[in-house]
């Protein structure tokens, strides 16, 4: 299996408290968010690429001694993740592929979850939380998604996992889209665009925890749950 995490913007909600540091280098008990999840991924046996953009040195830095691939997205102020993705897409061939934002802070249980679920794609969910990014749900399957929609079923957490035989048909969605210059979409909008072609798939994991860091309340809330945990 293989992670590739898209670590390329420059989070400009939180940057008056965080000043120039990518979000994901933000320390989070003695350690940087972004190497938390690539130990933990690498404990799994899990090959990691990250995609880097602005200020990568810091990225990069922040992962000394670690054994990962880098990929760099030179145009990262003026596109958004679909072209980070874009500039690693040699590695989306050969096998199970986990894709996550770098500013999301998940753990093992999360990740057992995401490894064993056996749908060609599967988006991560929580029923409980309706703060963000949101998805309307016909039981397992995605239907409708956006950040103000009038019913949702719960908020996306910014993880998702595309198995190898359905790699093919995603890469070729997402050589679409850049062809096209939608170089302004996420990456998750590569899923986005199969909705009423085929099924996307979603999965709650409602009652764990996990934090997407928009804002200095999240990045607080990882360190607090981190300083009880430990």
């Amino acid at each position: 299996m293989k992670a590739i995490l898209l670590a390329g913007g420059r989070g400009t909600r939180i940057s008056r408290y965080v000043g120039e540091k990518p979000k994901c280098t933000l320390d989070i008990g003695g350690v940087s968010l972004i190497r938390n999840t690539v130990e933990l991924l690498l404990k799994n046996q899990i090959d990691v690429s990250i995609v880097v953009g602005y200020n990568k040195e810091m990225v990069i830095n922040s992962l000394e001694g670690l054994n990962v691939k880098y990929f760099c997205n030179p145009f990262y102020d003026v596109t958004n993740s679909i072209a980070s993705l874009w500039f690693a897409k040699k590695e989306l061939s050969g096998d199970n592929i986990i894709i996550a934002n770098a500013d999301v802070f998940w753990e093992q249980e999360i990740l057992d979850i995401l490894i064993s679920d056996e749908k060609d794609q599967v988006m991560l969910m929580d029923t409980s939380k309706n703060m963000d990014y949101l998805f309307k749900c016909d039981g397992d399957k995605l239907i409708d998604h956006g950040k103000e929609l009038e019913e949702c079923t719960g908020e996306y957490v910014g993880v998702a996992k595309i198995k190898e035989g359905f790699l093919n048909k995603f890469l070729g969605r997402l050589e679409s889209l850049i062809e096209k210059e939608k170089h302004n979409l996420w990456w998750e909008n590569v899923l986005y665009s199969f909705i009423g072609e085929l099924d996307v798939n979603v999965k709650d994991i409602n009652g764990l925890f996990w934090s997407e860091i928009d804002f200095i309340e999240d990045y607080n809330r990882i360190v607090e749950y981190r300083k009880l945990k430990n």
